[in-house]
């Protein structure tokens, strides 16, 4: 799920419709400014698991708490290893996080809005679905 902007909240509220609309498990990824990384679980509309990268700073300046954490249903859904689960939840720089979970999961998480128009092989991945 791309976005080609991020108000706080905005990936997460698409997941949880996403996730009615299916009945698969969703995982939305949000990145702002360099300074948070958001991963998120839903199902069913709800949240299921949810973890929030960032320094301490930076989680008492926005005053960050995460909706639900389940670590353990985290771990089960990404399929990852109890030893580098734990490497990886420890992450509090949200780039090493990204790069982290990316390489955990055998899958980029970098993406961005704007290389769809001007990359074949997006294009021919992604569709564009508007939600109000």
């Amino acid at each position: 799920m791309l976005h080609d902007y991020l108000v706080w909240g905005t990936v997460k509220k698409i997941g949880i419709t996403l996730s009615r609309l299916i009945e698969e498990l969703v995982m939305t990824a949000g990145y702002m400014n360099e300074e948070i990384f958001e991963l998120s679980m839903f199902k069913g509309g709800d949240v299921q698991a949810e973890r929030i990268f960032c320094g301490p700073w930076t989680r008492d300046e926005y005053g960050l708490q995460e909706e639900r954490l389940h670590d353990d249903y985290l771990r089960e859904v990404l399929d990852i290893h109890n030893e580098e689960f734990d490497d990886f939840i420890g992450i509090t720089s949200p780039e090493q996080a990204v790069d982290k979970l990316s390489e955990l999961v055998s899958m980029s998480i970098w993406s961005d809005w704007e290389w769809i128009p001007y990359e074949e092989t997006l294009q021919k991945r992604f569709e564009k679905y508007e939600f109000c």
